[in-house]
């Protein structure tokens, strides 16, 4: 296990964020770009576990999810559910977790760490979770959650980074869907590029969103035994019904979590909140049957068949390990 820092992951963060505050915005953006980038890559250094998670793939449900298991193992009484260091603080026998994007402007040292060939072995080498869903249902959520929750902060180096800037609610959802960087061609090379990554990783494991909808307790467990082992199905099946969507809604309405990320922002306008709806094929009530057939059509031509999603539905499957 990794020695603790004497300072929080979390405090760094604000810290470099409160102190490039007051610069003007082409030297606040390097600064923080420089400044984050150098903490993400020291944070996934340290990580015992990586969990791959693009925006709204599932990712706040599968934390929410290990979060209650170690609760109900080791007995923490937090109501944070853990972004970085958290469970290492606690106990240092428990993992250092990195959930990451490793993609979009500072997290996108992740990937290229992975790439990295003086790098490259040390990551292989961690216990990663890459959680997939299909790209088509992503996106839907993406262009709310890039217009609505994302914090100004994260947009605005995200948009330092894009050939394509993109201005908070300048875009229709089919104009994101067609946006280079962010929309559906996007999180497809995304989910492509991180399974080649780890094709090499000996530690890896790649969850469909999918999966862990139409089989919780099944693929949960799966998960736990790959990061960490040792929880009893009991206690997986608490988990998975601590997580569940009406549960975690009832949840974010009490703003039960002390993460500033899952508490709701705005009650009178559900678009804005964390936990919407999670609907398995649900993109095409949002586009015409068209549009619909032409996402699934990108889906099947141009994402690894890895992933499952060639018929352009929810394929059944297992999670899938990959080992080199």
């Amino acid at each position: 296990m990794p020695a603790t820092p004497l300072i929080p992951d979390r405090i760094k963060q604000g810290a470099a964020l409160i102190t490039t505050a007051v610069l003007p915005p082409p030297l606040r953006v390097r600064a923080r770009e420089r400044l984050l980038s150098g903490l993400q890559l020291a944070k996934a250094k340290r990580a015992d576990v990586l969990l791959i998670l693009h925006p709204k793939c599932g990712g706040t449900w599968l934390r929410v999810m290990l979060y209650r298991l170690y609760q109900l193992r080791f007995g923490i009484r937090s109501r944070r559910v853990f972004t970085t260091d958290e469970l290492h603080r606690f106990d240092p026998a428990l993992p250092y977790y990195l959930p990451t994007n490793g993609h979009y402007s500072y997290q996108g040292v992740v990937a290229r760490a992975f790439d990295d060939p003086e790098l490259a072995p040390a990551f292989r080498g961690k216990r990663t979770v890459l959680m997939a869903r299909n790209p088509c249902d992503i996106v839907v959520s993406w262009h709310l959650q890039f217009n609505k929750r994302t914090k100004p902060y994260k947009r605005e180096l995200m948009n330092h980074s894009f050939a394509h800037p993109v201005e908070r609610g300048s875009l229709s959802l089919w104009e994101f869907v067609q946006h280079p960087e962010l929309g559906l061609g996007a999180l497809i090379d995304f989910f492509n590029g991180w399974e080649r990554r780890l094709q090499q990783s000996e530690h890896a494991l790649i969850v469909r969103y999918e999966d862990l909808r139409a089989r919780p307790v099944e693929t949960l467990a799966r998960i736990a035994d790959h990061v960490q082992g040792g929880f009893p199905e009991d206690q997986v099946e608490q988990a998975v019904e601590f997580a569940a969507f009406d549960n975690l809604r009832k949840l974010e309405q009490q703003n039960y979590f002390s993460n500033p990320g899952l508490r709701m922002r705005r009650r009178d306008d559900p678009e804005t909140w964390k936990v919407r709806r999670g609907k398995v094929g649900g993109f095409r009530d949002d586009f015409t049957p068209e549009q619909a057939a032409w996402m699934e059509s990108e889906v099947r031509t141009r994402l690894s068949p890895r992933f499952g999603y060639g018929d352009g539905e929810a394929a059944p499957g297992a999670a899938r390990r990959q080992t080199g």
